[in-house]
């Protein structure tokens, strides 16, 4: 919890839910952690909050950091010796005497500690004059532990969205529009500020390639349809300068509406008259 939520949840291993098992005492899990959080509290009542909750109560005396809490039994609490090795900071505190006491106390988990002490260490920090509100802390240490990939694939989600940029860029070609949405999106992904010129990097990079590839593809349609009609066009040009065309006409018609295949005269006239309109199409063709 606290600055080392995130690291304390991910790095906890708790056995799974059996129906037989035994429950956990919580009274036994507070004692533990009290061994290392709630030294002097008698005559400190922000202890708690100092030695495992928040720099910001103050900093507890470094004579008693490595002490165990005054009249705390052996049984169900952190060694004396082990307590020599604890860290100062309060949230390596807390992390380092959740592990040590989900070890001590048994068939407890990271739940138990967050519902059993999390409340202490508010009321202590209350005591304390801190405002220490638990979801606050946790949403503090969340953006604290985000690491540059996590940032740059949050805002890249964000700017590629359907409704922003798109995944092709293709509502993003002007700078302008492209800046509007990154800057909306950094602002929306708490705890990347570190990483946001890392982000507008790789961004605008992935932007030029993916529009530069775009308008080469459609340059390339483009190229590919221009070739396709000059080709085409030099074949007419050359069947014109040759009367390929009338000719095949002039034959198919002589073959399929004559009995003779225009062996007269008249007949070839007229299949000269039906294909005519090859030759005015190649006096159109430039």
């Amino acid at each position: 919890m606290l600055k080392k939520i995130i690291f304390l949840t991910l790095g906890l291993v708790t056995l799974p839910c059996i129906g037989w098992a035994a429950s956990c005492s919580r009274i036994n899990l507070t004692r533990c952690l009290d061994s290392a959080c709630a030294i002097n509290i008698s005559s400190n009542p922000g202890a708690r909050c100092q030695y495992c909750g928040t720099a910001d109560a103050g900093t507890p005396p470094n004579s008693k950091m490595k002490s165990v809490a005054a009249g705390a039994s052996s049984k169900n609490t952190i060694s004396a010796k082990d307590l020599k090795k604890a860290p100062t900071d309060p949230g390596d505190r807390y992390v380092w005497a959740t592990r040590l006491c989900l070890e001590i106390v048994p068939n407890c988990s990271a739940d138990d500690v967050s519902e059993a002490y999390d409340p202490l260490i508010e009321r202590s920090c209350t005591a304390a004059g801190i405002n220490a509100d638990m979801d606050k802390l946790q949403k503090k240490a969340a953006t604290n532990t985000k690491t540059a990939t996590g940032c740059i694939n949050e805002i890249t989600v964000c700017v590629t969205a359907a409704d922003k940029c798109d995944t092709d860029f293709s509502k993003c070609k002007d700078d302008e529009t492209f800046n509007n949405f990154f800057g909306s999106c950094s602002s929306r992904a708490t705890g990347c500020t570190a990483f946001l010129n890392k982000a507008r990097d790789e961004l605008t990079s992935s932007r030029t390639s993916t529009l530069n590839a775009t308008e080469g593809n459609i340059e390339a349609i483009v190229n590919s349809h221009k070739k396709a009609r000059e080709t085409e066009l030099a074949s007419i040009k050359s069947n014109c300068s040759e009367n390929t065309e009338f000719d095949k006409c002039v034959t198919t018609v002589c073959a399929n509406n004559t009995n003779d295949n225009c062996g007269s005269n008249s007949g070839k006239t007229i299949a000269n008259s039906l294909c005519a309109f090859y030759k005015t199409a190649c006096t159109k063709i430039k």
